[in-house]
């Protein structure tokens, strides 16, 4: 794995949906690095990635779990940026959003609603909830570090993103006011 600047030089073989978010990127001036790596499936396969994209940081990347939620009828969504190694406890999340009975929702919303598929989940996939049908919730600790990792719709690439930018630049520019949670 190799850290690079920006996007992929040759494109072909990309979805679609990955390069949307090279092009949101790079229209709102946005400085991103990236890897390719294996399919990430879980939170043990993103740790060699995790470090990949720490080259060089004193701190490192805040690499999170995005956990895409629904209440118990089905009619609120919810995407959930947690630090990776915090637990989630629903209770606490429930009673900060008044949402009680809240589970993972199914991935056909998270394809519907996100464009994205399981494994694949990340905050890029709001560029793609034109209903504004998903809630953004951020954990307050993830806003702490310098730099955020997430993958751009496409669990065999991340990215390495300032959190500044992704505050002040990219949640704007997807239209998505997020609620900052304490769990």
């Amino acid at each position: 794995m190799e850290l690079v600047n920006g996007r992929p030089e040759n494109e072909e073989g990309r979805l679609e949906k990955e390069i949307r978010v090279y092009d949101l990127l790079d229209s709102l001036g946005v400085k991103y690095q990236r890897i390719d790596h294996e399919a990430a499936m879980t939170m043990e396969a993103c740790e060699e990635i995790d470090r990949t994209l720490s080259e060089g940081e004193e701190k490192g990347v805040a690499i999170c779990k995005n956990l895409f939620l629904c209440n118990r009828q089905e009619t609120d969504f919810y995407l959930l940026l947690i630090p990776g190694d915090k637990p989630f406890k629903t209770k606490y999340l429930s009673a900060q959003i008044g949402s009680s009975r809240l589970s993972f929702a199914k991935p056909e919303y998270m394809e519907r609603y996100l464009d994205i598929t399981p494994g694949s989940v990340s905050i890029m996939g709001l560029m793609n909830d034109h209903e504004n049908k998903v809630q953004l919730l951020i954990d307050e600790d993830v806003l702490k570090d310098e730099w955020f990792g997430c993958h751009p719709c496409i669990n065999t690439s991340s990215l390495k993103i300032q959190t500044k930018d992704l505050v002040e630049k990219i949640i704007p520019a997807m239209g998505h006011e997020p609620k900052i949670v304490k769990l």
